[in-house]
């Protein structure tokens, strides 16, 4: 490990900001699982405005892209499109 304290602080906070990362995605993909294993519409349909609000949190956060959060929203909701 470098002896340069700027270097070290820089390290220090690149590990927390990729465990803060870490948790939204995997909060994100839990999400995203859930209202693609509902068996109905009107299950699927209040899971997916939740599934929304927290893609676009997270592409506000700078953690995703934001073409990247309308790709996924644009997906499910072509999903719950499917479903009866």
């Amino acid at each position: 490990m470098s002896k340069n304290l700027s270097v070290q602080k820089r390290i220090r906070q690149a590990e927390k900001a990729r465990l803060r990362n870490k948790h939204y995605k995997t909060l994100m993909k839990t999400m995203i699982k859930k209202v693609k294993t509902a068996p109905t519409k009107t299950e699927a349909e209040p899971l997916y405005r939740e599934t929304v609000s927290i893609i676009d949190s997270i592409a506000g956060k700078g953690i995703i892209h934001k073409n990247n959060a309308a790709n996924k929203k644009s997906r499910l909701a072509a999903h719950i499109a499917k479903l009866s």
